[in-house]
């Protein structure tokens, strides 16, 4: 179903492109084609945003089935095709990733001085794959966009990087691209079985429960590491210390829901005995990820590291809900996927700005913040308050969901979960306190200045969606809880015919 009558998905995923070439053809001195290729990539990522607010006003939300459907022949012999669409569980993520992009874009205006024109570029491209991997209903096409943007991260994180860029880069490009391999093993033996790459086509089809769990396990090699959940988490705070702003921002903003949402769109309708099986492992490795991971935070003394640390936990609280398998553990993982988004992008843009007029990130080297810089205390208030769940912020409506789908499925997961939740505001409040409330620790800083116009023209979006998210939460539910529905009920009816057939002991 396509309401509007052109390619609005194909739009956006490739408008990105048409700034790289604008880009590309201004010719001049470095500081022209500098300036010229900050503004073009502003302003094409801001024209793609506001495109991509037509999704929300036109998006049926009382309905499961995908929408503003496109397909072409690709191959046809082979049972490809061009194929993209969104329902209610994809089209916020679409939205999540064209708001973050021109943020990103904008946070970078001066802290990234050298190559200019090819940093804006890499964004533009990467835009393009994470707009183009939430639309894909193809699943050769989900591929290429999936693992198309690890090209432009890894040259944002190996080009721009800190002082162990290359490092970072390699070790987060071989972790993501060795689980993908396994991933498209299974889309080819998915193939073999269908004769087509159709998603929705392959939502219908019929596996063994044997041929379920070799298929589980190979989704599971590629999204695990992309979510990224322990013990694959390793890559994340390598890749987020030595990430420039931008990367860091677009890294935990979007590219960490990539396997959350492989999980969500592909191995709960597809493979609902495996996914009933290996339940239990995900819980295990959910909780280990949330308790564990938060320890390791607390330990941290590099402010980037700590919030790296804090995203492998709360993504852990993610895929908690995912396999609780009822709708209120699920909507609550797509909404703290989403939050999460807001919430841990604005974190690492906060640690941006003390890090471009200090260039440290060091906890210890600072202190008394908030004397100096009184609009950036409050403003990192916020996103601490919502980082750790208080109520009336975005990061409390998925937690508290979560843990009602969790307690239904497992009470003892659940109240380890919530263990986890009690040390993530230990240790966010401790980076608070340490950084904004405790003595000035050097002079130095007392000269520092508070957030300049383009600083709170960054926030100012991420400051009104993490209220709004925490206010009116069901302004955001109410996008995917019918595709949720679907989703739980179409599970449930999987696991009752091979009880019907005798397959599987009731």
């Amino acid at each position: 179903m396509n309401v509007l009558g052109f390619p609005l998905l194909s739009l956006l995923t490739f408008l990105p492109l048409v700034g790289c070439a604008i880009i590309l053809s201004v010719r001049g001195d470095e500081a022209v084609v500098a300036s010229n290729a900050r503004w073009t990539a502003l302003w094409t990522s801001l024209i793609i945003f506001a495109l991509s607010l037509m999704l929300w006003v036109n998006f049926d939300q009382g309905s499961a089935e995908f929408q503003f459907e496109e397909n072409l022949a690709w191959l046809p012999d082979f049972g490809l095709s061009y194929h993209m669409g969104v329902d209610g569980i994809s089209v916020l993520f679409v939205l999540l990733s064209t708001l973050l992009t021109p943020i990103c874009i904008l946070a970078s205006w001066e802290s990234v001085q050298t190559r200019v024109r090819e940093y804006m570029i890499a964004f533009l491209v990467l835009e393009t794959m994470m707009v183009g991997m939430f639309c894909a209903l193809d699943f050769v096409l989900f591929y290429v966009f999936f693992e198309g943007v690890l090209i432009p991260m890894f040259l944002i994180i190996g080009v721009w990087g800190g002082p162990r860029r290359v490092y970072a880069a390699y070790k987060f490009f071989l972790y993501t691209l060795l689980g993908s391999v396994l991933m498209l093993l299974a889309i080819l033996a998915l193939w073999f079985q269908a004769g087509t790459t159709d998603i929705p086509a392959l939502f219908d089809l019929q596996l063994s429960v044997p041929m379920q769990s070799w298929i589980f396990v190979a989704f599971l090699a590629s999204f695990a590491v992309k979510v990224p959940m322990w013990p694959v988490h390793t890559w994340l705070p390598d890749a987020h210390v030595e990430a420039p702003t931008g990367g860091s921002v677009i890294l935990a903003g979007v590219l960490l829901k990539m396997g959350g949402y492989g999980f969500l769109r592909f191995s709960l309708p597809l493979l609902p005995q495996a996914v009933e099986t290996f339940a239990p492992f995900i819980f295990a490795l959910s909780v280990v990820a949330v308790v564990y991971t938060s320890m390791v935070a607390f330990a941290q003394s590099d402010m980037k590291k700590l919030i790296a640390y804090s995203s492998v936990a709360h993504m852990g609280i993610v895929t908690l809900g995912i396999f609780t398998m009822n709708q209120q553990g699920i909507s609550g993982a797509i909404f703290q996927m989403l939050s999460h988004g807001i919430v841990a992008g604005a974190l690492f843009l906060c640690v941006g700005v003390l890090y471009d007029r200090v260039h440290s990130r060091e906890i210890a080297r600072y202190g008394g913040v908030a004397k100096i810089m009184p609009t950036y205390a409050v403003i990192f208030m916020l996103f601490t308050l919502a980082s750790v769940a208080l109520p009336g912020t975005a990061g409390f409506p998925g937690e508290f969901l979560v843990l009602v789908g969790a307690w239904k499925a497992n009470p003892m997961v659940a109240a380890l979960a919530a263990l986890g939740m009690i040390l993530g505001a230990a240790y966010m409040l401790y980076l608070y306190r340490r950084v904004i409330f405790s003595a000035i620790t050097r002079q130095d800083l007392r000269a520092l200045l508070d957030l300049s116009p383009r600083e709170i023209a960054v926030f100012a979006p991420l400051v009104v969606l993490t209220l709004w998210m925490g206010i009116y939460p069901s302004s955001f539910l109410s996008f995917f809880e019918v595709s949720v529905a679907a989703l739980v009920e179409r599970h449930e009816a999987a696991l009752a015919l091979p009880r019907l057939a005798g397959v599987i002991a009731p």
